[in-house]
């Protein structure tokens, strides 16, 4: 012991680590593809150079960091404790009185030191990464696009030029058969050059284009002219035509790939960390509340302010003095006025309407931006915690599971770590657009994942700590029959050795009382009419000599299953299996037979339900006594083999 870390701490930790740096790298990979097959359009054909690529992928490595993590501390978790559980260490170490909590807690510490970090990565490198790879993503998408031209059909890469070549030469770049038209100078001076052979370079600095062309002509509508004799339809449309032996064209195409200034993308939420974000979030409520302030007051003092309308009246003192109006009804003011007046005010009311709900949907514009501006940030704030702490939920889920599956590799590991994060994924992306649409609570839609994962993996450590069978198949095949009902059917093989043999004579009894047992309980009981609904809901009473018969069956096929004689064995897997309770009452609680019978429709289904097994228990019952005759043949002669054998 080192440090107080045990030789089972470091044993478990070399386990898991060098799965897990191996996961990271092919999760990040992944997701680096992802992002790549995304973003291909405008990283293709631009003419980039490596340095520029190496760091766009660098920032986009680091940006995916905080997704890979959580997937990587599945993958490994699986396929370690897969591994750990196929190869019998994990059973050994349960048998040394280690339990599944002791093993899984150094990964548990690493775990939550790696949940930290990643909180750390996401509020701290994480912006500084998500700032570079937008910017660049921006800046890319303005860049020009590489000369490529081709042959047989119009390039338009070019601002202002459209080129159109019958053959090009790849080793010389000359151009053949060549057509240009220029429109660089606007439509109005349009021109269009023919030309038999034709070269583009570039300049050194990459900012211009130099166009050769030989053996040519080039033509150029006069429209200035053209309008002015419209006037004449008789006229050819004047043109100007150039011939030339040579022509060199300086076109200004910018190919150098120009990063933009950072700070215009600040302003993002992912660019920022947590104290940026909730200084932007308090910053932006102040200016979204003083907004609606300043919208309320302008829009009440303009459209919701009565003024008191007054009327100047001569004083003693030759001076006038306002006096208010006497208040009146507004219909009988209406009925006053004129119809050319009425039509008048109907219309300015009208037009102050219409103005009022311009303006009201214009500001409602400007504050749904705001909100929707402020919910992202929020968003980011709450997934910056939420991310993290799916490492430590996605290590309670995988350590577990490969526990219980005990099948390491990248094989089924692989697969279920990977449908157990698309799952995650489209809850967490689903929850996520909710709560930034505004539909969902910030709170509810960003933990909705985490919510589901938590539960989930607690329960799968409780299960797997006590080592129940979570995933084994049998038991919820029988769960799932005993619930539906389902017939079950016997499975016994031939022993190939056994150690004490049947009393046949002894069983010969049994099959007998066996069958007169059945033909007693079929004379008292008439299963194939529909039975009494008082008496299945309201009335305990018990058949004893079902239970007797269903008893002595299986213990006739207990014994009967030691036998070396394959003919018996096969007669035994014919012997159907005999449901008791659900022909005599639903449930075994008095109780819940009674509330189920006060509900009348539940007590309907429950009836027929029950009549449907008392129709196949006759059937059960008439198979079993036929199978019972055909083994009392069968025990007739292995009876008499015994007797010749001690005779």
């Amino acid at each position: 012991m080192v440090l107080g870390i045990k030789k089972l701490d470091v044993f478990v930790l070399k386990k898991f680590l060098l799965i897990f740096l191996g996961s990271f790298f092919i999760t990040l990979f992944v997701f680096i593809m992802q992002f790549t097959w995304r973003y291909v359009n405008i990283l293709v054909g631009k003419g980039l150079t490596l340095d520029i690529l190496g760091e766009f992928f660098w920032h986009m490595a680091l940006s995916l960091v905080p997704m890979s993590l959580p997937l990587a501390v599945l993958l490994a978790s699986l396929i370690s404790f897969g591994n750990m559980g196929e190869q019998l260490e994990l059973l050994a170490m349960k048998s040394a009185g280690v339990s599944l909590l002791r093993i899984m807690r150094p990964v548990f510490i690493l775990v939550c030191f790696l949940t930290l970090s990643s909180f750390y990565f996401q509020n701290k490198t994480a912006p500084d990464a998500q700032l570079h790879l937008r910017t660049m993503l921006w800046s890319l998408k303005q860049t020009s696009p590489a000369l490529e031209i081709p042959e047989g059909v119009f390039y338009n890469g070019i601002p202002g030029f459209s080129l159109y070549t019958t053959r090009k030469d790849v080793s010389t770049g000359k151009l053949y058969q060549l057509m240009v038209y220029r429109t660089d100078q606007g439509f109005d001076k349009a021109q269009i050059l023919v030309a038999d052979s034709g070269r583009m370079v570039m300049t050194e600095d990459k900012l211009h284009l130099l166009l050769d062309v030989w053996n040519g002509e080039q033509f150029e509508n006069l429209r200035q002219e053209n309008i002015a004799m419209q006037g004449s339809c008789n006229v050819s449309t004047p043109y100007d035509r150039e011939t030339f032996l040579y022509k060199r064209f300086i076109i200004d195409f910018n190919s150098n790939f120009e990063k933009m200034d950072e700070d215009q993308m600040r302003s993002l939420a992912m660019t920022k960390d947590l104290k940026q974000l909730s200084e932007a979030v308090d910053s932006m409520n102040m200016e979204l509340d003083s907004i609606g302030k300043i919208y309320y007051k302008e829009t009440k003092t303009r459209y919701f302010t009565l003024h008191e309308s007054t009327v100047e009246t001569p004083s003693a003192n030759n001076t006038t003095k306002s006096k208010p109006l006497p208040k009146r009804k507004f219909d009988d003011l209406v009925e006053e006025l004129s119809p050319d007046m009425r039509q008048q005010a109907e219309q300015a009311a009208k037009s102050q309407i219409t103005l009022l709900a311009s303006e009201t949907e214009w500001r409602s514009i400007i504050t749904e931006n705001g909100d929707i501006f402020i919910r992202q940030h929020q968003a980011q704030m709450h997934e910056k915690f939420s991310l993290s702490l799916a490492c430590l939920f996605f290590f309670l889920i995988g350590a577990p599971l490969g526990s219980i599956i005990r099948k390491g590799g990248l094989g089924l590991p692989t697969v279920v770590s990977v449908l157990i994060f698309i799952v995650y994924y489209i809850i967490n992306t689903s929850g996520s657009k909710m709560a930034k649409d505004g539909s969902w609570n910030m709170i509810y839609g960003m933990w909705i994942s985490s919510f589901i994962l938590a539960p989930i993996g607690l329960y799968l450590t409780y299960k797997s700590n006590n080592d129940s069978v979570v995933f084994n198949l049998d038991t919820y095949t029988k769960l799932f029959n005993r619930i539906l009902g389902l017939k079950q059917h016997r499975h016994l093989s031939l022993k190939e050795i056994v150690i004490n043999e049947p009393d046949y004579k002894k069983l010969q009894d049994s099959v007998v009382q066996l069958k007169s047992d059945i033909a007693q309980y079929n004379k008292q009981h008439l299963l194939y009419f529909i039975p009494n609904y008082r008496k299945v809901f309201f009335s305990q009473e018990e058949s004893p000599l079902l239970h007797q018969i269903n008893t002595r069956a299986e213990e006739i096929v207990e014994e009967l299953s030691n036998s070396l004689n394959y003919q018996v064995v096969h007669q035994l897997n014919q012997m159907p299996i005999l449901y008791v309770n659900p022909t005599e009452r639903p449930f075994t609680s008095a109780r819940y037979n009674q509330l189920c019978g006060l509900f009348f429709p539940v007590g309907v289904i429950l009836w027929l339900r029950m009549w449907r097994f008392r129709i196949r228990l006759k059937k059960d019952l008439s198979k079993m006594d036929k199978t019972l005759s055909e083994l009392a043949k069968l025990l007739d002669e292995e009876v008499a083999k015994v007797s010749s054998v001690k005779g």
